[in-house]
């Protein structure tokens, strides 16, 4: 099968999704206005996957390794909506 995946969700149970080239999934905003992100699978090959993130520029996205570098110390496991999105 696949790789385990090794983050910490601080007890929520995390939600798995199937998603074919060109299918999303939105998140964010239950309450019928825009979703806070969109996120767009763009290609799939060659054991990676190619995602698209479109959204409100508040909301930060970085890639797992790099959030791990850049935030603070003491900061919770998961990514603020601080930053500028980076691929």
């Amino acid at each position: 099968m696949g790789e385990a995946i090794s983050h910490n969700t601080k007890g929520f149970a995390m939600l798995v999704l199937t998603r074919k080239k060109r299918e999303s999934i939105a998140v964010g905003r239950s309450d019928g206005g825009e979703p806070m992100l969109t996120v767009t699978v763009l290609d799939i090959g060659g054991g990676k996957v190619r995602l698209g993130f479109d959204g409100d520029p508040s909301v930060s996205v970085h890639r797992w390794e790099l959030w791990e570098r850049i935030r603070p110390r003491g900061a919770p496991d998961q990514p603020s909506d601080a930053a500028t999105p980076t691929a």
